[in-house]
């Protein structure tokens, strides 16, 4: 599979399929491998592009802090259009990369297609609850520095997916991507004029509320709800949500016929 070099930076990603383009980004110390049950949904009606973020997966873990943060990973999204000789792509993800689908539609609206926002949350107005999520993306941090990859059984579906070769990626993106630095993100809902769908797990209760939130506050989004499913509704209840996307993005006239 190709990979995009950014400044020295390899970003590792697959493309699968064709039609317009449709570009998934994975959730924190997951990888594109979380996607795998999407791609026979989607590759017939589009040319879908999944990529593991710096520090994870197969993409390199630059040792400079620097490397990561928001503004980082939405101009790798913007590169990865690029290379795929995209001018605008249907931009979806599920928890940091729903959230960093967010950020790119704020960045590059005439690039967005449509949004596919899976159980995630679009920041915080509050300080205080920022400073909150923060020290616990701090906290994660701290825990991969010093305990290393350790045990992937426990976590989720996503993570359980990935492969990484250490930990060292997971924990500059932790402090550099996980963590917010401002309101814009959340700021930003009631402007998006693209069709969206907020897309939730029925038992992924730390997202309900966020999930609600952004449903109300995106002008016309669409919201689905996906049974028997978590934080990895993808993976946890794949035919729904299949069905729930598949769904919305014919409805909204994005899929090309297979």
């Amino acid at each position: 599979m190709p990979k995009l070099d950014r400044d020295g930076v390899q970003i590792y990603y697959e493309v699968h399929g064709q039609g317009p383009a449709l570009l998934l980004t994975h959730g924190f110390s997951a990888t594109a491998e979380m996607w795998a049950g999407q791609l026979a949904a989607l590759s017939p009606h589009f040319t879908v592009v999944t990529w593991d973020m710096r520090g994870h997966g197969r993409t390199d873990y630059p040792a400079d802090p620097s490397a990561y943060s928001e503004a980082a990973t939405v101009a790798d999204m913007a590169a990865l259009l690029d290379a795929v000789g995209a001018k605008d792509a249907v931009i979806g993800g599920l928890s940091l990369g729903g959230y960093m689908s967010l950020a790119f539609h704020r960045a590059h609206p005439e690039r967005t297609r449509a949004l596919l926002i899976i159980d995630t949350g679009p920041g915080y107005k509050n300080d205080q609850a920022r400073d909150g999520w923060n020290a616990n993306a701090m906290a994660r941090a701290g825990r991969y520095e010093a305990e290393g990859l350790g045990d992937l059984s426990r976590a989720g579906a996503e993570v359980r997916a990935a492969s990484h070769r250490d930990a060292t990626g997971l924990a500059h993106a932790a402090r550099g991507m996980l963590t917010q630095r401002d309101a814009r993100v959340i700021e930003s809902l009631p402007g998006i004029g693209v069709p969206a769908i907020v897309i939730i797990g029925e038992n992924d209760t730390p997202f309900l509320a966020a999930s609600d939130y952004m449903a109300a506050k995106i002008p016309g989004a669409k919201k689905a709800i996906v049974p028997n499913a978590g934080h990895a509704a993808n993976i946890d209840n794949p035919a729904a949500f299949n069905a729930a996307l598949v769904g919305f993005l014919e409805g909204a006239r994005l899929a090309e016929p297979a």
